[in-house]
């Protein structure tokens, strides 16, 4: 396991908040992240809020995890390209903002846990310490190349890479099947060309 189950959370969030709520391209189309009316519902979902808890995710505390995801999605794209002084200065000014601190908490009948927040900030506050905690934790350890942006044709959503080898390109099994395809049909077009492999060999 790279990541203790808690850090797991905060990298998963990371990557929902910013693949649902940044513009771009997703699976071969463009994506337009919600705004407006349907921004909570969105985040929300991004981060598996709780029904009873959804109260509190007003279009405010919204905005400001949109705002975050932008600038989470700045750190991918930065490590993406080689650019971890970018990537880190990005990460420094929002633990800044956010007052990210190390404590310990728990809910009642829970084991402590290490948080990176206050009991008392708001979910968009709490959620964008952890979140910029996790990745920093990350490029700070020497798992920056566990950053990634999809490799596909038209898809720039992220991901956190878990695998052994630390080889994964895109962002889920639909894009890596349509490269495969895609790769597949270019190879067989270069062989039926003229002049091609199959002539070379007929040749």
């Amino acid at each position: 396991m790279l990541f203790d189950s808690h850090m797991a959370v905060l990298l998963d969030a990371a990557v929902s908040l910013v693949n649902a709520l940044t513009d771009g391209a997703a699976r071969g189309k463009p994506y337009t992240a919600p705004r407006g009316a349907q921004l909570p519902g969105a985040v929300a979902a991004a981060l598996d809020v709780p029904a009873a808890d959804r109260h509190l995710l007003g279009h405010e505390q919204s905005r400001q995890l949109a705002d975050t995801a932008a600038r989470l999605r700045v750190v991918f794209e930065a490590v993406q390209a080689g650019r971890l002084d970018d990537a880190a200065g990005t990460l420094n000014a929002l633990l800044r903002s956010t007052g990210a601190r190390p404590q310990l908490d728990r809910a009642t009948g829970e084991p402590w846990q290490v948080h990176f927040h206050g009991a008392d900030d708001s979910l968009a506050v709490g959620w964008g310490a952890g979140c910029a905690t996790g990745l920093a934790m990350l490029i700070g350890g020497g798992l920056a190349g566990r950053l990634g942006v999809c490799q596909a044709v038209r898809c720039d959503r992220v991901y956190v890479d878990t695998s052994r080898n630390a080889a994964r390109q895109f962002c889920g099994t639909a894009c890596q099947s349509r490269a495969k395809t895609a790769a597949f049909r270019a190879r067989r077009a270069g062989r039926a060309e003229p002049g091609g492999t199959a002539d070379a060999i007929r040749g």
